[in-house]
């Protein structure tokens, strides 16, 4: 029987919990895992733990928290660790050289897109706002560059036509997890052909900041409801209501002739709310006020004085 590589995993994200619990499933020779320090997080800003550190400390794994993996601290910690291998998912730093190609094995990312498109830090988003009609999982063995390692083993998927970002991240997230074990699996038996990306094809996926997710009402009805999607659950998609934020979750775009102005409302006999685009209209269909809890459309017109004709707004009240 061939002899599994001792395992650093790192990660911090969600993402990175299905690829852990498959390799520790697997019976894999994990030897720590590394994340992120606790962080204030939520409403409330409590300090709380990163996922992977929650999921390592119930399968009894050690962790290693860091908020940068050169400095010389961790460093000499990995050096006692002596990892053959090291697999990456959804981490968030950049590894030094002395990381990448110190492990027997090497490191190997697990990364949420068909490289060399959407490198980056939010390949899920993107895909879905830019309209992509399929995207996939692919597995790599890291370089010094940005997403830019051989590619070991790629598997591909169809967006769904309403699949939401979270929902897509879950099922890359267990496709990536299956992925790694097969690719690993044929890394013991010496029957992987990496091969190179092609770097003229790449294509980048930036972190998403907060502002990104304000809709402009102006822009074409699929664009908007393709950013609803690819936003959803967080950090979401967001107009202004009375002055107040309004996070959407969710929206089927209506491509139509229209005469309103983009952003005006119109609410329905059935109590739907659909709202005035460049093109067509956007029906909202869950949301969320500033101060409120998340509910569908209907239990929110209910609850809020709007009115058919009104204009939705891109800035709070003052």
């Amino acid at each position: 029987m061939i002899e599994k590589p001792r395992t650093l995993f790192m990660g911090t994200s969600t993402f990175s919990l299905q690829p852990l619990y498959e390799l520790y499933r697997a019976r894999w020779p994990l030897v720590g895992v590394v994340t992120p320090p606790d962080r204030p997080r939520g409403r409330g800003r409590a300090v709380a733990p990163p996922p992977l550190k929650t999921a390592a400390k119930q399968l009894g794994l050690e962790v290693i928290q860091t908020d940068n993996v050169g400095k010389t601290e961790f460093l000499t910690t990995f050096q006692r660790i002596a990892p053959e291998l090291v697999i990456v998912a959804a981490f968030g730093q950049f590894l030094p050289a002395s990381i990448i190609h110190g492990p027997k094995e090497g490191c190997i990312n697990i990364h949420p897109s068909l490289l060399p498109k959407y490198r980056g830090a939010a390949p899920i988003n993107w895909a879905i706002i830019n309209g992509e009609p399929r995207t996939g999982v692919t597995i790599m063995r890291m370089d010094e560059g940005m997403d830019s390692g051989d590619i070991l083993l790629q598997e591909e998927t169809i967006i769904g036509e309403k699949e939401s970002f979270g929902e897509l991240h879950d099922r890359l997230a267990k496709m990536g997890a299956k992925l790694l074990l097969e690719t690993l699996d044929l890394l013991l038996m010496g029957d992987i052909h990496p091969r190179k990306q092609d770097h003229s094809l790449a294509t980048f996926a930036p972190v998403l900041q907060k502002e990104f997710g304000l809709i402009d009402w102006n822009r074409d009805c699929q664009a908007i409801a393709r950013l609803i999607r690819g936003l959803s659950p967080a950090p979401c998609a967001y107009t202004f209501v009375h002055g107040k934020k309004l996070k959407i979750f969710s929206g089927t775009a209506k491509t139509t002739q229209i005469s309103a102005q983009p952003g005006t409302i119109q609410i329905n006999k059935d109590a739907s709310l659909c709202v005035a685009s460049q093109n067509g209209h956007v029906c909202i269909e869950e949301v969320q006020l500033e101060g409120k809890k998340r509910m569908g459309i209907g239990d929110f017109l209910r609850g809020t004085h709007l009115s058919s004709g009104e204009i939705l707004q891109t800035a709070p009240a003052h």
